[in-house]
């Protein structure tokens, strides 16, 4: 497959850094911290209670295994995991999709505040297109 969706957005498969049986790992075009990470369903599903039980199963199961990959090569010491389902949440990709960042002490004043970089990012980048490869970032 040369593209997957991505909400509005055609993706090209080489911005996919890890692919699953019905999933897929992409690095956030504008990452709120270095290492941010989208962790999307193969089926473009606008809402997450509309993703079947093995859709989930697997969604997780791959956040899972990006937020060893991520933790370990951005030398984070936790995981943010959070997904914004529906536009009051924040949501303004219209694909389910989990945001992992790797954290490490004092990378926010606030630790709670990664939300409101989360919420503002989302509101500067309405426009995002292809977001970047994984490969070749430095952390």
């Amino acid at each position: 497959m040369s593209t997957l969706r991505f909400g509005q957005n055609l993706l090209k498969a080489s911005v996919v850094f890890l692919r699953t049986e019905l999933s897929f790992a992409l690095v956030n075009r504008k990452p709120v911290v270095p290492g941010h990470v989208l962790v999307c369903p193969l089926r473009p599903v606008e809402r997450f209670g509309d993703l079947h039980p093995d859709e989930v199963s697997d969604l997780f199961s791959a956040a899972q295994r990006v937020g060893k990959l991520v933790q370990k090569h951005f030398s984070a010491t936790s995981l943010t995991i959070t997904i914004q389902d529906g536009p009051e949440a924040g949501q303004t990709v219209k694909h389910v999709h989990v945001h992992v960042l790797p954290r490490r002490a004092g990378d926010f004043k606030h630790n709670d505040s990664v939300y409101d970089e989360l919420q503002k990012h989302d509101r500067e980048d309405e426009g995002r297109s292809i977001p970047v490869e994984i490969r070749g970032r430095n952390g």
